[in-house]
């Protein structure tokens, strides 16, 4: 059976760990980065969806791995801003940010030259109301027809693909339907049953130290 914990679950068993000081994000990038360089070998070219918060910056850690490891990658923001740090790391490590990111509009999805994208808009801090608005709707939106040619790239969900809501796995708006979901610390239940358990695709449970003991979830599934 799979335990699948709530997003509230899921942070509480963070906190303590967080206060302590454990790198939480460096060991999901980690784990993020390892499941992408599976799907293919560099210099594959990686697209990174970067949300603002800390999905965001875990992607940008991952991506800064694999710029390392000799990966093409390019960020292209989905909000105002970006996890500082990860940013710096990306960049220091040779990925750069995709040109024209204030024009959404702009971007022509069968001219993208991408091999992996990776979706890291957001994660299960938004599980209040998790659909995509603004300037994330117009990217997905237009690389919502990418990925549904011929040789699509491969899209990799970082926790959870973002506008699912990860406690119901409903969804209200579209979402960028993941070949693989790299999910943190435990399975969130969104990803357990339809639509979610649908669009996130094949999910990798990375293991970052959380402690679920005596958590009980919030439904189990036959795996």
């Amino acid at each position: 059976m799979i335990a699948g914990y709530s997003a509230a679950q899921i942070r509480a068993a963070e906190a303590p760990l967080l206060a302590a000081g454990v790198p939480l994000m460096q060991r999901a990038a980690a784990g993020l980065a390892s499941g992408i360089r599976k799907l293919r070998p560099p210099p594959a070219r990686v697209l990174l969806l970067v949300g603002s918060g800390d999905n965001g910056g875990d992607t940008l850690h991952a991506g800064a791995e694999l710029a390392t490891d000799g990966y093409r990658v390019s960020i292209l923001p989905t909000g105002t801003r970006m996890h500082e740090a990860g940013l710096t790391h990306a960049l220091a490590s040779g990925a750069e940010i995709v040109e024209h990111t204030h024009d959404p509009a702009a971007i022509d999805p069968p001219t993208i030259d991408i091999d992996i994208i990776v979706d890291g808009i957001l994660g299960t801090g938004t599980s209040s109301d998790p659909a995509l608005r603004g300037r994330a709707l117009d990217i997905v939106t237009a690389l919502l027809t990418l990925v549904r040619v011929e040789h699509a790239p491969l899209v990799v969900a970082v926790d959870l693909p973002s506008g699912i809501h990860p406690d119901t796995g409903a969804v209200n708006g579209p979402v960028l339907p993941a070949d693989l979901t790299v999910t943190f610390g435990g399975y969130k239940a969104g990803l357990l049953v339809d639509p979610g358990k649908t669009l996130a695709g094949r999910i990798q449970l990375i293991d970052i130290g959380l402690d679920l003991t005596g958590i009980e979830p919030v439904m189990r599934v036959n795996d």
